[in-house]
């Protein structure tokens, strides 16, 4: 099952994808709806099962109307994850990690599908990393690796963009993968019933401007979802809602020669079977 976040007007919605290929959804306000996205995934696998069926019998939305926000607005941790393909370790200048790389974002640094990615006054190194989230589902700590995927209730994708000239000004590097609205994440949640344990087995691609950049297996993940959530789950308390962005593989604008910046006027594509495409155009910031 999907689900999507929609802005219409001042109002919130929670919609999915009905059999006859239109949106269909509810107003979060309405009495009628099952909850946002938020308390849908704090309820589970079998609550989003149930709000899924209802809403999938739900009046349709107008789509010229709405337009996609992030899938959760505000997640309590945004874990990202660094280095996560070797490839990408060995163009990035890097040895493969034995132990994950690990960076934060904020949640203002966040835009839905279809909303413009800004390339911020203080720089013109904007540069893309595509990539799938997975979405935790099932609060826990120290959990084994046997059962990690048990805590992930499902998946979306992700536009790690970056501002390279600030992230490579220090040796930690969120402060270049922060800037407001950068991190473009959607525009569905996909259930993980409905994909490959740990989306083992998956194309992901980045295109700019339909031109393929980044094309790889998520099989080539050096650390795999279950992999990341059980380690990361002995420094901390996973929570539902918390998301961990997976990583890019390589292809990314800095390491090509010459390099290849998202420049205003762009658009930018992740894709990935089973999940869907996230499409963004690129913007300079004004003012």
């Amino acid at each position: 099952m999907q689900f999507a976040t929609l802005g219409i007007g001042d109002r919130q919605a929670i919609a999915v994808p009905g059999s006859d290929g239109r949106v269909r959804g509810r107003f979060i306000d309405d009495p009628a709806c099952p909850g946002s996205l938020e308390s849908l995934v704090a309820g589970g696998a079998e609550a989003l099962a149930a709000a899924g069926r209802a809403l999938a019998a739900a009046p349709e939305i107008n789509e010229a109307e709405a337009v996609f926000l992030p899938p959760l607005r505000a997640p309590g941790k945004i874990i990202c994850v660094g280095l996560n393909y070797a490839a990408h370790s060995a163009e990035s200048g890097f040895t493969p990690p034995s132990y994950p790389t690990i960076f934060a974002r904020f949640a203002s640094s966040l835009v839905g599908h279809g909303a413009p990615i800004i390339r911020p006054r203080q720089s013109d190194q904007l540069d893309f990393e595509g990539e799938f989230v997975a979405v935790i589902g099932r609060a826990g700590r120290d959990i084994p690796r046997h059962s990690a995927l048990d805590h992930v209730v499902g998946y979306s994708l992700f536009n790690d963009a970056s501002i390279r000239d600030y992230q490579f000004r220090t040796p930690q590097w969120t402060v270049g993968k922060t800037f407001d609205a950068t991190g473009a994440f959607g525009p569905w949640l996909v259930t993980a019933d409905t994909l490959p344990p740990g989306c083992a087995g998956l194309r992901l691609q980045t295109r700019l401007n339909g031109e393929t950049v980044q094309d790889a297996s998520t099989d080539d993940l050096i650390f795999d979802v279950a992999t990341l959530v059980s380690l990361l789950s002995e420094v901390c308390t996973l929570e539902c809602g918390d998301i961990i962005v997976t990583g890019t593989p390589a292809g990314v604008g800095f390491a090509r020669k010459p390099p290849l910046w998202m420049q205003p006027g762009d658009v930018c594509e992740v894709a990935m079977e089973g999940l869907g495409t996230l499409r963004n155009g690129v913007t300079a910031a004004t003012g």
